[in-house]
C-alpha cells in the first residue's frame, strides 16, 4: 500500500471512530506511526485529506454495490442486503462523524465539487436499472430521479442526528419510509418479493 492510501485509510478509521473535528494531523500521524511532515507532503491541509477520504469511501461503496449485485439473484434482494450492511456500518460509526459532516458538507464539499465526487448518485443507478429489466420496478419510472430520491432517503433514515426520527429505531424508519418508497416504484412481482423480504428484515 502506498503512503497516500495508507494515510487515507488511517484517517477514515479515525474519522469514523472519533468524528472529523477531533482528529488532528498530530493524532493521525501518531496513529499511523509516521511524521506529520510526511502527511503534509501528500495533503496540504485537513480539508484536502477529508476529500480524499470521501472519494475513497465512495469507491468502496461502488465496489460494495457491484459485489452485492453480482452475488444477488435480483435487484430487490440486493437492495435488502445493502440496507442490512449499511445499518451495521452506521451503527459502528460515531455520531460525531455525521455532525461534523454537516459542517464540512457546506464548508468543503460545496466549495470543491470539482475535486470531490460526493454525493455519488451513480453508485446505485445500476440497481434501479436492473430492477426495471427484471420487471420488479415499473418501466415508466425515471431511474436517475428515483435513484436520487433513494439516495436522499437512505441518508436521512441513517442520520443519527435527525431529530424527526430520534424516537424510532433505524430499522423502524427504514421499514416505514424507504421500503414503502420501494413499493411505490415496484410492479406486482416486485411488491410480492418486498413483502417476503420485509418479513425477515
Amino acid at each position: 500500500m502506498d503512503i497516500k492510501n495508507r494515510i487515507i485509510e488511517g484517517a477514515a478509521e479515525l474519522f469514523k471512530t472519533y468524528g472529523i473535528k477531533s482528529v488532528t494531523m498530530d493524532s493521525l500521524a501518531s496513529h499511523l506511526g509516521m511524521s506529520k511532515r510526511t502527511i503534509y507532503e501528500v495533503f496540504s491541509d485537513k480539508d484536502e485529506l477529508l476529500i480524499g477520504v470521501l472519494k475513497w469511501m465512495a469507491e468502496k461503496q461502488r465496489e460494495l454495490v457491484k459485489r452485492v449485485l453480482d452475488d444477488s439473484e435480483n435487484a430487490i434482494v440486493a437492495i435488502f442486503k445493502l440496507l442490512e450492511i449499511n445499518m451495521t456500518h452506521f451503527q459502528d460509526m460515531s455520531p460525531a462523524f455525521h455532525a461534523d459532516m454537516k459542517k464540512y458538507h457546506h464548508d468543503v464539499l460545496m466549495k470543491k465539487t470539482d475535486k470531490c465526487e460526493m454525493p455519488d448518485y451513480s453508485n446505485n443507478m445500476q440497481l434501479i436499472e436492473r430492477g426495471i429489466k427484471e420487471k420488479l420496478f415499473r418501466k415508466e419510472i425515471n431511474p436517475d430521479l428515483v435513484n436520487r430520491c433513494l439516495y436522499s432517503l437512505v441518508r436521512s433514515t441513517m442520520d443519527n442526528d435527525l431529530y424527526l426520527f430520534e424516537q424510532f429505531t433505524r430499522r423502524e424508519v427504514v421499514k416505514n419510509v424507504l421500503i414503502n418508497y420501494m413499493r411505490g416504484i415496484s410492479t406486482k412481482e416486485g411488491d410480492d418479493l418486498i413483502n417476503k423480504l420485509e418479513a425477515k428484515f
